[in-house]
């Protein structure tokens, strides 16, 4: 088979890498893709949002299946536009990606069916915002209804941080923003949860801690995603059942109501109060570090999860699982989430130890002249599976060093609350 993947991030490295294992696989195209991904795949300089270059790309090498990355061409509708072209294309369509693609979408669907989330109301511009805000208790969170990259969540412990949040999402900081959500804040612990679904049967495929925030204690401002833990302390049975029963069944039930059959991966990030699940927000593609982190423990083919959803022959297909527990640190450039440098040569890569238990995957990284930079943000994610967190975070930390990039920062205490030393 010959497949393109769409994106350029540490997930869609590590999506072509797990499909590179497959004997199914013959060629792999990652479309911009990056330094990681150009070690074992053709690269193609094309934009994702590019929808008419993707489609004439895709026919030109005879591409037998799509593999849709990020969460922006979801949203604006790829999946639709390459399937009335018979292309067979992975990921939720351009309604069902509304669960991410606008909050207040989601937040109306899980007003109409009861699904467990946080109180919350919707605005409209500034001055109703903060008239809201000056009579509301504090901590407030506060969200830009937009795509944001992850990013456009404020959790306000005072008027003071309320009122820039408001002032920065109306300002365009994410772009344009027609309406934000203020909600309550719930005090528990989050939880990531991953389900697969082909349009009627819907699979567990895995849970995680992502840490969000840059720095150490889950302090400072809110990331892409600074590193995770995988399985999540929290999972058991009980709260499994619930979260399928209460949260994500309704949804998929709801999206079906409006003739919206939901197909692809799909992650509920969920707040954990007293083993009772509350939807904090969607996202209809893998996450990211999560993705990096949960995929290492697939023993299932992943080619042939994607064909069985792309069939709509997902209840005939086992997905099995190493058993194992799995860590990520995230990489950064000095300065993320902020203004940071790009175009640093990253060098001793070839100093990692990297083996069946320890991965290493690029996100912000480019390849010139066979040198390897650093282009964004987040730059690599060094992944490392055992049966004690402790001893997966210290192979890291032991790679890290190793690699001695001294233009970076990394959180190092990813899974502090399942590591006791």
């Amino acid at each position: 088979m010959k497949i393109a993947i769409l994106g350029s991030g540490g997930r869609e490295h590590a999506i072509a890498f797990s499909i590179s294992q497959s004997k199914k696989v013959k060629e792999i195209y990652c479309i911009p893709g990056n330094a990681g991904t150009n070690e074992f795949c053709n690269n193609v300089s094309i934009d994702i949002n590019n929808f008419e270059e993707i489609l004439k790309f895709l026919k030109e090498k005879n591409i037998d299946l799509i593999i849709v990355g990020p969460e922006d061409p979801l949203v604006n509708g790829i999946v639709d536009f390459l399937e009335k072209f018979k292309i067979k294309t992975f990921g939720p369509s351009k309604n069902a990606s509304q669960l991410e693609g606008s909050k207040i979408f989601t937040k109306n669907l899980c007003k109409k069916y009861q699904i467990p989330t946080a109180n919350f109301g919707v605005f409209e511009n500034i001055k109703d915002s903060k008239k809201f805000l000056s009579n509301s208790k504090h901590p407030l969170v506060i969200k830009a209804d937009n795509l944001a990259a992850g990013k456009g969540v404020y959790i306000c412990e005072n008027i003071n941080d309320s009122y820039l949040a408001v002032e920065e999402i109306f300002n365009g900081k994410f772009g344009e923003a027609k309406n934000i959500l203020i909600e309550e804040f719930l005090k528990g612990e989050e939880m990531s949860y991953f389900i697969i679904s082909d349009g009627k049967t819907i699979k567990n495929f895995g849970t995680a801690q992502d840490h969000k925030r840059v720095h150490e204690g889950d302090k400072g401002k809110n990331t892409g995603g600074m590193g995770a833990y995988s399985p999540s302390r929290l999972i058991n049975k009980e709260l499994e059942n619930k979260i399928l029963e209460k949260i994500i069944k309704p949804t998929l039930n709801g999206l079906s109501k409006k003739n919206t059959p939901y197909k692809g991966f799909l992650y509920a990030g969920l707040m954990i109060v007293d083993n009772e699940p509350y939807l904090i927000e969607y996202n209809v593609r893998m996450g990211d570090p999560e993705c990096q982190t949960i995929l290492p423990m697939l023993s299932t083919d992943l080619i042939d999860v994607i064909q069985a959803v792309i069939n709509g022959t997902l209840s005939k297909t086992n997905i099995e699982w190493h058993k194992t527990k799995s860590l990520c640190v995230v990489l950064c450039s000095n300065g993320y989430p902020d203004k940071y440098k790009k175009y640093i040569e990253l060098k001793n890569l070839d100093k990692v130890s990297l083996d069946k238990n320890n991965y290493l995957f690029h996100a912000g990284t480019k390849k010139i002249d066979e040198k390897v930079f650093a282009t964004g943000g987040r730059v690599l994610n060094f992944i490392s599976m055992s049966n004690s967190f402790y001893e997966a975070r210290n192979s890291i930390h032991q790679n890290l060093l190793k690699l001695n990039w001294s233009h970076g920062f990394y959180r190092k205490d990813i899974a502090y609350k399942v590591i006791d030393k």
